[in-house]
């Protein structure tokens, strides 16, 4: 598969709930996600099998460095499952809306093996603000 890739505009409905794209949806195959806030301003969605990862990494994180451990926790107090319902869509508790300033719209990027959930203005403004730095990195990545 492509992984996720795209970007798609949604509201919020009076929920709390938005949609997930139809070429997320198909890509997920019906994995259930965790969702959570490590990078702000946006949310990070993970399809289990790619939080399996990052788990495993959080527990050897916790092992080798005890310092890490106050970190680790505050990771996982800010994650939740969610599972998309019949029609597409995930509960974005409300505390994780206001943490990433989510009033009403909400920008779905496609990240290859995740989902980041933006703010639509916050977005625009964070990548036109880098747009410089996409010429520095693109010959890396692309050749």
């Amino acid at each position: 598969m492509s992984g996720f890739l795209g970007r798609y505009e949604y509201q919020l409905d009076e929920k709390g709930r938005v949609s997930l794209p139809a070429p997320f949806r198909r890509e997920a195959d019906g994995e259930r996600f965790v969702l959570l806030q490590w990078e702000s301003p946006a949310l990070t969605l993970y399809p289990e099998s790619a939080w399996q990862d990052v788990k495993t990494r959080l527990i050897e994180f916790r092992r080798h460095q005890p310092s890490a451990r106050d970190y680790v926790r505050w990771i996982t107090s800010n994650a939740v499952e969610v599972t998309p319902d019949k029609q597409g869509r995930i509960l974005i508790p409300a505390w994780l809306q206001k943490s990433a300033a989510l009033d009403g719209r909400v920008l779905l990027i496609g990240a290859i093996d995740r989902i980041e959930l933006w703010n639509p203005d916050t977005f625009k403004k964070v990548t036109r603000d880098r747009e410089g730095e996409f010429e520095h990195f693109a010959p890396q990545i692309f050749g």
